[in-house]
C-alpha cells in the first residue's frame, strides 16, 4: 500500500520539520485529515470536559480514609499513564481517569460498607484490572458484552448513575438519615444544600449551552461562593505535587482474595467493561472512525489500554481508571487520533501543580457535579424495552437495589438473579444465555454462602 504521508525533503532535517513527520507518520495525522494543532485544540477541549475528576476523586476516596493529597496526585498520574497508553499504543482520541460511580463504590460500598480496607479495595481493583486485561489478550471480551441481555446492561449504567445521586444528595445535605422513613429532606435553609444545588444548575444551564468544561466551571463557580461567604478556607493555587507515599504500592492484594471480595471484584470488572465499551464505540461513531462494518478497528489494543490503566492506578492508589465519555467532546472539536489523548495525558501531569486548589473545594461542590454525572448516566433507562415485563422487571431491579442496598455489587447480582428466574417463569428459555446461566448461579452461591 502506498504511503499516505506526503514526500519529504531529505535536504531538510531540522526539528521543525521533523516533529510534525514524525507525528504524522506515528498518530496517521493525514490519513485521518486532522493536523498537530487541531489534535492540541481537540485535547484541550476533552481536558477541560473532564478535569472535574481531580477535584472529586480525592473528595470521594478521602471518605475512605485514603490522604487526599496523595489521591490527588495518584488521579492525575493515572489519568495521564492511561491517556498515554491509549493515545500512544491504540491510536484513539479517547482520555482515561478513575472511573466516577466506581470510586463511590470503592469508598462507600467496600470500605464504608462491608468494613474492608481501603488497602484490600485497591487489590480487588488490580485484581478486576489483571482480569480485564486477560479478557482481551485471549479475545473473549467480546463474548461477554454480547451475551449480557442489552436491558441489564443499561441498568448497570443508570443503576450507577442512581447510585451517585444518593451519595450527591446525602453528601450535599439535601437527603439525610430518619429513624421513621429511613431518608427524609434535609435542612435546604443551610448554605451547603443551597450551594450544592447551584452548583448543579450551573452545570446543567451551561452544558445545555454547550460550555467547553462546564462542570469544572461550576465546581469553581461554587467554591468561591464558598470562600467569599467564609465557609473555604483560601490555601493558594499552585504548588510541589504532594507526597505519594501514603497510597503508592499500599495495595493489599492477599487480602482481595476473600470469598466476599469476589462479587466485587466482578462488579469493577463488569461495571469498566461495559462502560469502557459503550464509551469507544460511541465516541468513535461520533468521530467516524468505526469502519464499513461498524466495528472499532484495534479495539482489542483499546481494551488492553483501558485494562492496564486500572492496574497501574490501583498500583499508584486510586480506584479503577477507565474510559471517559467526555472525550466526545473533543471529538466533535476535531480530535481524530491518539494524539488528542497525549495532549490530555500532559495536561493532567501539569495539573499535579494545582493541589492547593484541590484541597480547597469543598465536598458540596463536587456533591453538584456528582449529581449532575448522576443525571446523565441514569439515560441508559431509555434504551430498556418497557413493553417486554420480563426485561424492564429484571432491569428495575438491578438499578433500584443499587442505591437502596448503597451497592453496585447487590445490584448486579440481583439483577441477574432476576433476570434469569422471570425468563424461565415466562419459558423465555432462548433469551438466556450460559454467561448468564454462570453468573446468576454465582450469585445465588454468593448470598447463600455469606
Amino acid at each position: 500500500m502506498a504511503s499516505v504521508n506526503p514526500p519529504e525533503n531529505p535536504n531538510d532535517s531540522s526539528p521543525r520539520s521533523a516533529s510534525p513527520a514524525l507525528l504524522d507518520r506515528w498518530f496517521l495525522l493525514t490519513e485521518h485529515g486532522t493536523t498537530p494543532g487541531r489534535e492540541l485544540i481537540a485535547g484541550v477541549t476533552t481536558f477541560l470536559t473532564m478535569a472535574y475528576i481531580i477535584f472529586v476523586n480525592p473528595n470521594v476516596l478521602s471518605a475512605a480514609g485514603m490522604d487526599h493529597g496523595s489521591v490527588f496526585v495518584a488521579t492525575c498520574l493515572a489519568a495521564a499513564i492511561g491517556s498515554l497508553i491509549m493515545g500512544v499504543y491504540a491510536n484513539y482520541p479517547i482520555a482515561l481517569a478513575p472511573g466516577m460511580g466506581l470510586n463511590a463504590f470503592f469508598s462507600f460500598t467496600v470500605v464504608g460498607e462491608m468494613g474492608y480496607s481501603w488497602q484490600v479495595a485497591l487489590g480487588a481493583v488490580f485484581l478486576s484490572g489483571v482480569m480485564f486485561l486477560l479478557l482481551s489478550i485471549f479475545r473473549v471480551r467480546e463474548w461477554i458484552i454480547n451475551s449480557i441481555p442489552l436491558s441489564l446492561r443499561m441498568a448497570l449504567s443508570a443503576g450507577v448513575g442512581l447510585f451517585l445521586g444518593i451519595i450527591a444528595l446525602k453528601t450535599a445535605g439535601i437527603v439525610v438519615d430518619s429513624p421513621a422513613t429511613l431518608v427524609t429532606l434535609g435542612d435546604l435553609t443551610a448554605p451547603e444544600p443551597l450551594l450544592a444545588g447551584l452548583c448543579f444548575i450551573v452545570i446543567t444551564v451551561l452544558t445545555f449551552r454547550r460550555v467547553t468544561g462546564a462542570v469544572m466551571i461550576g465546581i469553581l463557580f461554587v467554591t468561591l461562593i464558598g470562600l467569599a461567604g467564609g465557609l473555604v478556607r483560601y490555601q493558594g493555587l499552585v504548588s510541589a505535587p504532594p507526597s505519594l507515599a501514603p497510597t503508592v504500592l499500599q495495595l493489599d492484594i492477599a487480602g482481595a482474595f476473600d470469598v466476599a471480595m469476589i462479587s466485587v471484584i466482578f462488579s469493577f470488572l463488569f461495571v469498566d467493561l461495559f462502560d469502557t465499551a459503550g464509551t469507544l464505540i460511541g465516541v468513535a461513531h461520533r468521530g467516524n472512525l468505526l469502519d464499513s462494518k461498524g466495528q472499532l478497528p484495534r479495539l482489542g489494543r483499546a481494551l488492553m489500554a483501558d485494562s492496564s490503566a486500572s492496574i497501574c492506578g490501583s498500583l499508584l492508589g486510586s480506584s479503577t481508571t477507565t474510559s471517559y465519555v467526555e472525550s466526545a467532546a473533543g471529538v466533535e472539536a476535531g480530535g481524530r487520533t491518539g494524539l488528542t489523548a497525549v495532549v490530555v495525558a500532559l495536561l493532567f501531569l501539569a495539573g499535579m501543580f494545582f493541589a492547593p486548589l484541590a484541597a480547597m473545594v469543598p465536598a458540596y461542590a463536587t456533591a453538584g457535579a456528582l449529581f449532575f454525572v448522576a443525571v446523565m448516566m441514569t439515560s441508559g433507562l431509555g434504551r430498556i424495552d418497557w413493553h417486554d415485563l420480563t426485561e424492564a422487571a429484571p432491569a428495575v431491579v438491578a438499578a433500584v437495589m443499587m442505591p437502596l442496598s448503597f451497592s453496585i455489587a447487590n445490584g448486579i447480582a440481583l439483577g441477574f438473579i432476576t433476570y434469569t428466574a422471570i425468563k424461565l417463569g415466562c419459558g423465555h428459555y432462548r433469551d438466556i444465555s450460559a454467561s448468564v446461566y454462570v453468573l446468576a448461579a454465582l450469585f445465588i452461591l454468593k448470598f447463600a454462602v455469606l
